[in-house]
């Protein structure tokens, strides 16, 4: 084990601090509710889940509440349908997640009568359940007594025990020193863990001083907890570079099409481009038009940087077969990442 005789986390000291300081959000329920017997809604915990993989709790809140409002139950969800779907996840990225969340609401509805199950092995048989989902929803909702472990609770877990290698390289034996300290409230342990990472044990400060965990934490009696985890060593992220093409037609509305269904931005709406390679090919324009050179966008993803040139054009329809004319008042309803706002702000259009 990469740090020695690990010692448990006081749950008695965490949860007293959960019942006077947790969070107020919209899928979860408070801790006084929750010793009142009020169960959270396992709907509403895997929708916020998915949600807030790769995504910040800030962010995800407005998705979360739309979504809620548009699709109130599991049932509502898998009756949508996926373009639906996936136009109001714009903006919130990792694309394959709502195409996954569509999946998985239908497989609840027509394999279960809309019932979850009720156990973290039980729930990962549903598509787009992992782990830590998995064991998210089983605690917060049916008190399983599992470790969860997320991004919050990495970077607790490599303070409280001076880790001294990157956390994935140790994220087993986290899980396991973890799975030690799990009490009968499984659930509000879980959230109250996420709690601290999120407010208490954040990511550049760490206030010590009102921390629970601060008593048998090593990194605090070094004297500088921040200097956890241990970052590992970044690959250099690849380049890609292209050509996208913004085409109006005389009235002004704006040529638009569908991503594969599979890979990167799957499903998703996009305007045309070229292929996303190493070396900037030649541009080779869709069809004959007054093409003008309106820029440069650049986007991050997680593998690879993109920098696309941007085109754009009022053309004819000829030969463009096989997507649709969006007025521009009807941008802002299209299922367009936000690459493609970029490319279209780029040329003038967003």
């Amino acid at each position: 084990m990469p740090f020695l005789a690990p010692h448990p986390i006081d749950a008695d000291a965490v949860l007293a601090w959960y019942d006077r300081h947790a969070r107020t959000l919209p899928w979860r329920v408070s801790p006084a509710d929750r010793a009142k017997g009020v169960h959270a809604d396992p709907y509403r915990v895997w929708l916020s889940e998915v949600m807030l993989q790769q995504t910040t709790v800030a962010a995800v809140q407005k998705y979360f509440l739309r979504f809620t409002h548009l699709w109130p139950t599991v049932f509502d969800l898998a009756a949508a349908p996926l373009d639906a779907v996936l136009r109001e996840w714009a903006g919130l990225g990792y694309y394959a997640r709502a195409r996954n969340l569509h999946a998985c609401a239908v497989a609840v509805v027509e394999r279960r009568g809309g019932v979850f199950p009720q156990t973290s092995e039980g729930l990962q048989t549903l598509p787009g359940i992992g782990a830590y989902t998995s064991a998210a929803i089983a605690a917060i909702c049916f008190d399983e007594r599992i470790a969860v472990l997320d991004g919050n609770l990495d970077r607790v877990l490599a303070r409280y025990y001076a880790l001294d290698v990157p956390v994935r390289e140790a994220k087993d034996d986290l899980r396991a020193a973890l799975q030690q300290s799990v009490p009968e409230r499984s659930g509000d342990f879980a959230q109250a863990m996420m709690d601290l990472g999120a407010t208490i044990c954040a990511p550049r400060a760490a206030s010590c001083l009102i921390c629970p965990l601060q008593p048998d934490c090593r990194a605090t009696r070094e004297g500088e907890p921040t200097l956890y985890p241990i970052k590992p060593v970044k690959a250099e992220r690849p380049v890609r570079r292209g050509h996208a093409f913004v085409m109006t037609d005389a009235g002004g509305d704006v040529y638009l099409q569908s991503r594969p269904g599979k890979g990167l931005l799957g499903g998703m709406t996009e305007v045309p481009t070229s292929d996303w390679i190493s070396d900037l090919a030649e541009v080779a324009y869709p069809v004959a038009g007054n093409w003008r050179h309106r820029g440069q966008v650049v986007h991050v993803f997680t593998h690879f940087r993109l920098e696309l040139e941007v085109w754009s054009s009022m053309v004819s329809a000829d030969g463009l077969e096989h997507g649709w004319w969006s007025p521009p008042s009807a941008l802002k309803g299209e299922a367009l990442p936000t690459l493609f706002r970029k490319v279209l702000a780029q040329a003038g259009l967003e």
